[in-house]
């Protein structure tokens, strides 16, 4: 059996602390919730999927030189990732707070260490996976000026190495505040960019996802608009067009969703799979993870 080729993923990695609410938020009192504290962050959940199934993985990131950044890192080594990671003393590791009810989740952000991710070790952590033969980057670097240009970076040597690269668009309120003709100008010509629907919207208006899609593949070759419990869009510059519906699960807690649903495209699109294949095998992996508290696959 071949091996699958490696994915190196850039970007987040994340302590979250997932408040799963019992009903409404009561802004000034108390809300009953199930908390949980784990291993987060968009690009070390996608690379911790990618592991659970068996595809090579390299998480290159940054953390504080503290506890959590130490816990996160071996977590991550234990599913089989394997971590290409800067530690940064006098800095903390990122921490994100997650109300989660239903089929929506809010995020508090802490980025910490992860602003302090360096183009170099970006540079480094590439030339050291000779085996590497795609690039994965959560736009979360993109999105924050001290941390650009190590997803700049990111973009260009995997161009410069003959990678095939993909981006997560990451958060719709930080591309609306550096705006869309910013955001795929950095992201021009990926040969995948990933939105949610809320995402397309900022960067495509409010158009129908299908011709969301249409106008962002101006700027990369193929778009994904995933569109929760409705399935997901896929149109590339061949005018294909597919449509997978989303597999009906009772939902529990959607955060890293979106995480599980890129490591499943990436997986089965590297593969070969059709664009059909491949966004049904993403919404089977996006239906498991909400099905779940917390963002990984369950150990």
């Amino acid at each position: 059996m071949t091996r699958p080729a490696r994915v190196v993923v850039v970007g987040d990695l994340i302590t979250d602390v997932v408040a799963v609410l019992a009903g409404p938020l009561a802004t000034g009192s108390d809300t009953p919730a199930t908390i949980q504290v784990s291993g987060g962050g968009q690009a070390a959940n996608t690379a911790a999927w990618l592991a659970a199934l068996a595809v090579p993985v390299t998480l290159v990131g940054a953390v504080g030189d503290d506890g959590a950044g130490r816990d996160r890192v071996a977590e991550l080594e234990r599913v089989g990732v394997d971590c290409a990671i800067e530690v940064h003393p006098g800095a903390t590791t990122g921490t994100v707070i997650v109300l989660a009810t239903g089929d929506e989740r809010t995020m508090v952000t802490e980025r910490g260490a992860n602003l302090r991710l360096t183009a170099g070790h970006v540079e480094r952590a590439l030339a050291a996976a000779p085996d590497a033969a795609h690039l994965h980057l959560s736009a979360y670097c993109l999105l924050d000026a001290a941390s650009r240009p190590a997803g700049l970076a990111a973009l260009a040597v995997a161009r410069e190495r003959g990678l095939t690269t993909s981006v997560d668009a990451a958060s719709a309120a930080p591309l609306r505040r550096v705006g869309a003709a910013a955001f795929l100008s950095w992201v021009r010509d990926v040969d995948l960019l990933l939105v949610n629907a809320d995402e397309a919207g900022v960067l495509a208006g409010g158009l129908d996802p299908g011709a969301q899609a249409r106008v962002l593949s101006a700027s990369a070759r193929r778009v994904v608009v995933k569109r929760g419990g409705a399935g997901a869009v896929w149109f590339d510059r061949s005018a294909t067009v597919s449509v997978a519906p989303s597999r009906r699960v009772a939902v529990v807690d959607v955060t890293g969703a979106g995480d599980a649903f890129a490591a499943g495209l990436l997986a089965a699109w590297l593969d070969g799979a059709t664009p059909r294949a491949a966004l049904t095998r993403a919404g089977d992996l996006g239906a498991l993870a909400v099905s779940t508290v917390g963002a990984r696959p369950a150990g």
